[in-house]
């Protein structure tokens, strides 16, 4: 007889089975029933409570049989069948009925028939072999239940038979934890590419792709295929084991003189493609950031129709050749001036109570940028004029598009050494110092491990970067920025230009320099940073070394006229 009880399971469970039936023929495509399910399993890990209970096993059991019904010949059946027969094992973990064993069995060697040519296949022969050597263990084990197996083997068997299976008695009855829960199988959990950003401009484009973790990627340039209808240039990164996100935009037009769009889609269930067609290009730099992960993609080229020629747009000293006649006939004609942090991003704490970096630096950018303006007239952008959150690479990517001659990053020092202190003025460059090091990564907001891996692909990304003009920029600035300050202040330490993997500068196509303009951790350098008279001291001090880069790139720059 069925208590009131089991008829409540049994309408719920045959509900739940209802539902997946109908998705899976009312035209659901199979990857979003596949995502449906990954979902519903992933909210059941992170449940104990209704581990203890067969109905939501079941539930997701059947949500990855739907991805199966829906396409059988489609590229996520393979997955969905695997998922299901994981389900079973995992479950019988917990029921310790063999019926759960012999399903998942007889899932995976349905796998392994049906998709042979599938990476599921050799996944499926590796959870069969799994299977096999389990029950050789516990078999050699029967005899010693109450020793060898009493950590594992310990739960109490399902109190009734399961109404979702047989259509009789109850169902959900609790069965108790087993230390073989908490292992998985061996898969890692799939990160997810929540958004797609871009800036642009007719000779530039950087575009980011954002993620909830780190993951392996890797990246192709397709030529033109009129066969097949694509008229332009692909250039593709695929994310190994990843998902696109809900939210996502699928496709995003740029339309700008390099790139028409920006597409993204689940290639696999378990790669995410996302595509770049390319008008016209020079080249490319593809390098991933941590904290949060992200893939970074800058291309560069002319606008479609420029009278270059191919030849001379792909040849370093062409390349070459225009920067330094660009500099030499136009001279610097607009500076960005980068206040670092803001926003949820605090920066370093100063010593002094309620002084944070973000705040200290934003004066002092908005005093440098009236002062460059005022003395040197030439054009000011600031990354930010207010208190708002920039990601690093947003900072770099302003510059660029905005078409920037030099760009200066505002920092304030900090070490837990509050007897440290000085100023130092770095360019992007591949170093071996720890102390440089350190900073990069607290700039970064990064561990020093990821600053030593970022410098293996520094080689090409330098390649692009104008690291000469940068350190004789960084020369000038920290040369006068220091003889200014020590006139009028005591204790004034020159640690003179260093070079480091710093974010900010990452893709930079003008000199670029970062500024760490006193310790806001050392007592006295913290207040006078806070000082307005020190602020100015230090911008007439920044704005006599630009001059004098400025001097050197176009002699005549400061001649007055006849």
């Amino acid at each position: 007889m069925i208590t009131n009880r089991g008829i409540v399971f049994l309408c719920v469970t045959v509900f739940c089975v209802a539902a997946f039936c109908s998705c899976a023929m009312g035209g659901i495509p199979a990857n979003r029933l596949y995502f449906r399910a990954e979902t519903r399993y992933n909210a059941l890990k992170k449940d104990a409570q209704k581990q203890k209970y067969r109905s939501p096993w079941m539930e997701c059991v059947y949500g990855f049989e739907a991805v199966y019904k829906a396409e059988p010949g489609g590229p996520w059946a393979a997955a969905g069948l695997y998922m299901a027969g994981r389900m079973y094992f995992e479950l019988y973990h917990h029921s310790f009925a063999g019926k759960d064993l012999d399903s998942a069995r007889g899932i995976y060697r349905k796998v392994i028939e049906k998709y042979p040519n599938s990476a599921y296949a050799g996944r499926a022969k590796n959870e069969l072999e799994k299977i096999d050597v389990f029950q050789a263990r516990s078999r050699g084990k029967k005899g010693a239940a109450g020793q060898g197996q009493k950590a594992d083997m310990n739960a109490v068997i399902m109190a009734s038979r399961d109404q979702s299976e047989k259509n009789r008695d109850k169902v959900g009855i609790k069965i108790a934890k087993s230390s073989v829960a908490a292992k998985n199988t061996g898969t890692v959990n799939p990160v997810t590419v929540k958004e797609i950003r871009y800036w642009s401009n007719p000779e530039y484009t950087r575009i980011v792709i954002d993620a909830d973790g780190p993951t392996d990627f890797s990246n192709n340039l397709l030529k033109r295929d009129p066969r097949i209808n694509k008229l332009h240039k692909r250039l593709y990164v695929d994310l190994k084991n990843c998902r696109l996100g809900g939210g996502i935009k699928e496709k995003i037009p740029i339309d700008d003189s390099l790139l028409k769009d920006v597409r993204a889609g689940q290639f696999t269930p378990n790669t995410v493609r996302v595509v770049v067609d390319i008008k016209s290009f020079e080249n490319y730099n593809i390098f991933s950031l941590n904290n949060p992960f992200r893939i970074v993609i800058d291309v560069r080229g002319r606008p479609v129709g420029s009278s270059v020629s191919e030849g001379a747009k792909n040849t370093n000293v062409a390349k070459g050749a225009v920067s330094i006649a660009r500099q030499l006939a136009l001279g610097v004609h607009r500076i960005v001036i980068d206040a670092g942090h803001g926003g949820k991003d605090y920066g370093a704490p100063g010593v002094i109570r309620g002084v944070h970096e973000k705040n200290v630096v934003l004066a002092i950018a908005k005093r440098l940028a009236k002062k460059i303006k005022k003395d040197l007239g030439v054009d000011v952008i600031m990354t930010r004029k207010t208190d708002r959150y920039l990601t690093l690479e947003e900072r770099t990517a302003i510059a660029n598009t905005r078409r920037a001659d030099l760009f200066i990053s505002i920092h304030a020092n900090a070490s837990t050494n509050h007897n440290a202190h000085g100023i130092e003025t770095y360019y992007l460059n591949l170093t071996t110092d720890n102390e440089s090091i350190a900073v990069a990564a607290r700039e970064n907001a990064t561990s020093e491990k990821n600053i030593s891996e970022l410098q293996t692909i520094l080689n090409d990304l330098m390649r692009n970067a104008k690291i000469n003009e940068s350190s004789r920029f960084a020369n000038y600035v920290q040369h006068c920025l220091y003889r200014r300050l020590k006139k009028d202040y005591s204790k004034i330490k020159d640690k003179g230009i260093k070079r480091a993997p710093f974010y900010v500068l990452l893709g930079a196509q003008m000199p670029s320099i970062l500024i760490e303009t006193s310790f806001i951790s050392n007592k006295r350098e913290c207040r006078r940073l806070t000082s307005k008279a020190y602020q100015d001291e230090l911008c007439d001090g920044i704005v006599d070394g630009v001059k004098k880069y400025m001097r050197e790139i176009r002699p005549t720059a400061f001649n007055k006229p006849n």
